[in-house]
């Protein structure tokens, strides 16, 4: 299959890892938390490493593109969906981080087939990295070794939540300013 290399396999495994999370979720406990949050850790890193891999071996392929994001989006809103359901976190929260998701996702495929690209940026990867490190005190939830995680998990969360909402935002002003593209 053409642009099945590794980076995308890694992104393929991200995506595969989403509903085991939701699994494992599914039966909390300390223990389980404990795993669920070392798996989210480890399909969090496959993040970086496809993309490190993807750049400086010229491996980027219009697959890993759709791959990639999408990814990140399973994994990172099947968390928050299960977390919504254990009531670790708040509906309207997570309703927010999804809706923005899914908002940005369309207006890139709506730009993209007009032949505009919106790239990621700074906004959105600082998003992403503020949700990820926010989810695994989130996750973890039990007390563990002496330190209750959810306050930090919290704190980070709301952050999240306003780089969430910002960088939804700049994604369409970015859109809107560049619409409608230029005709040749």
């Amino acid at each position: 299959m053409e642009g099945l290399n590794l980076p995308n396999i890694l992104s393929l495994a991200r995506i595969a890892v989403a509903p085991v999370l939701v699994a494992m979720l599914y039966f909390p406990g300390e223990g389980m938390c404990v795993a669920a949050t070392v798996v989210f850790i480890l399909a969090s890193v496959t993040d970086v490493v496809d993309g490190i891999i993807a750049r400086r071996m010229g491996l980027v392929t219009n697959l890993g593109k759709f791959l990639d994001p999408l990814a990140d989006k399973l994994l990172i809103c099947s968390v928050l969906i299960m977390l919504v359901r254990l009531d670790w976190v708040e509906a309207w929260a997570a309703a927010a981080i999804i809706g923005r998701e899914m908002a940005v996702t369309g207006l890139r495929a709506v730009a993209s087939d007009a032949g505009v690209v919106i790239a990621a940026d700074r906004f959105g990867k600082l998003k992403t990295i503020i949700q990820t490190f926010a989810l695994c005190p989130l996750i973890l939830h039990y007390p563990t070794w002496g330190l209750d995680p959810q306050p930090l998990g919290l704190m980070l969360f709301y952050v999240a939540l306003g780089l969430t909402i910002g960088s939804g935002a700049n994604y369409m002003y970015t859109f809107f300013r560049s619409w409608p593209p230029a005709r040749t």
